[in-house]
């Protein structure tokens, strides 16, 4: 991560997550409400054996039986805590988690029937590799499917942050485009590995705030590139930024509940037979 007086560039990949209790009050809560989603898009059947490719603390591979009857489902993330968290989190003999990089999966070829990605191709260097690691030990016939936040139009608990930021240090180069992340990105990857029947829609799901210390804890923590941004600032700049954003969270309304619309881009595509 680069500090704040450097050039203004902030990292943003899925090495500035490590703490699990941290990024669950920042990311986790709301993968949890995006996962359903995710899953009723890229369809679940009885029986099916399924890969879920950087499972974080468990949000997608934890909902999965409450869809269907799976066979099994296996869990892989390069980041050791949240696998720890996700097994503690799992109470059902049929998922298993490994510690592993998407872009070398340690699975034979077509050993699943589905995967599922949520939420992490952006943040993965060299995320083709990724999803042609998921169309390998997936079985022809069998589908992958993956979702990413539209981080530029579809993330306003983040714009708010990084266009305060942006207003206060205009050297800043805000984090907004990350692969796979723009309108059409993940379809034309898709197309292009020769998957078919390839589909690609927007999520909506809903940040709900209590208030702005509810809000404003994920970022004061440290966690994610959000987070290693503030506290990289001076004290005098941090407390000038938070201010600032206070002031866009509240709105001219007393402190409270805020609910923030949230858009992720969904794309599946199926193995060819």
């Amino acid at each position: 991560m680069t500090d704040a007086s450097s050039a203004g560039r902030v990292a943003f990949t899925a090495a500035a997550f490590q703490n699990a209790e941290r990024y669950e009050q920042l990311m986790g809560r709301w993968s949890r409400r995006l996962a359903p989603a995710l899953i009723r898009f890229g369809g679940l059947g009885d029986g099916d054996r399924v890969l879920d490719l950087g499972c974080g603390t468990g949000s997608l591979i934890l909902a999965l039986p409450d869809f269907a009857n799976i066979a099994s489902a296996t869990g892989i993330d390069l980041t050791e805590p949240f696998v720890a968290a996700a097994r503690a989190r799992n109470t059902d003999s049929r998922l298993t988690f490994d510690v592993g990089d998407a872009r070398a999966l340690p699975y034979p070829d077509a050993s699943f029937d589905r995967a599922f990605s949520l939420l992490v191709l952006h943040l993965i260097p060299d995320a083709r590799k990724a999803v042609e690691e998921m169309r390998r030990v997936v079985r022809p016939g069998g589908t992958i499917t993956a979702a990413v936040w539209d981080t530029y139009g579809g993330q306003p608990f983040a714009r708010i942050l990084w266009d305060v930021a942006g207003v206060l240090d205009p050297a800043l180069e805000r984090p907004f485009f990350h692969p796979l992340n723009g309108p059409g990105e993940m379809a034309a990857l898709w197309r292009d590995l020769g998957l078919q029947d390839v589909e690609q829609v927007s999520l909506l799901t809903h940040m709900e705030f209590e208030n702005f210390d509810d809000y404003w804890a994920p970022f004061a923590s440290g966690e994610g590139p959000h987070g290693r941004y503030v506290v990289s600032l001076p004290e005098d700049k941090r407390a000038a930024l938070k201010e600032h954003v206070y002031r866009a969270y509240i709105a001219n309304r007393p402190d409270g509940p805020r609910s923030m619309a949230s858009i992720a881009w969904a794309c599946r595509g199926t193995v060819p037979i």
